[in-house]
């Protein structure tokens, strides 16, 4: 079995991804025992579908996944996100979420690394990642969904402390 590991994002703000990979399956864990998420994707000749978190805190991921591509829905029809890639040589270059609200994925491939930035300067989060025989396609993704799972807690975490502020 492969083994995915690494960080996405800084020290204080960021996640850790652990996960195992079988050839189909990517079975493991995004952040920490208590603060995280599972991440379970199951990839079948291009098509990825797949839970991160449980049954009521977290989010689906259903669509294609290729060595060139990785076109991806997380979340539902509605309150969800788009993932589209374009994988070339060592270059993982696309877009996560929407052309203007979304965030711009830049990720390279050096050695048995994958690393790079999911979104600006400012407001983006670093990838670290070791693939250890990880397709990059799906590195890639499982690196997109972090990235999520990483903005979505922030997001909750700073409406819990604005709703707690008065």
């Amino acid at each position: 079995m492969s083994e995915l590991n690494g960080r996405i994002g800084g020290v204080t703000q960021g996640y850790d991804l652990h996960a195992g990979w079988n050839g189909e399956r990517l079975d493991g864990r995004i952040g920490g025992t208590f603060q995280g998420k599972d991440i379970k994707l199951t990839v079948r000749a291009g098509d990825v579908d797949g839970r991160i978190g449980g049954t009521f805190a977290g989010f689906d991921a259903d669509g294609d996944v290729t060595p060139q591509s990785v076109s991806v829905r997380l979340g539902g029809r509605i309150d969800g996100d788009d993932v589209h890639l374009q994988i070339s040589g060592d270059r993982v270059r696309g877009r996560y979420s929407g052309r203007i609200d979304g965030k711009t994925v830049d990720l390279h491939v050096s050695g048995d690394r994958l690393h790079g930035r999911i979104g600006g300067v400012l407001d983006g989060k670093d990838v670290n990642l070791t693939l250890n025989g990880v397709p990059t396609e799906v590195a890639a993704l499982a690196a997109v969904c972090a990235y999520k799972a990483l903005e979505d807690q922030q997001a909750q975490d700073a409406s819990a402390a604005s709703n707690s502020g008065g």
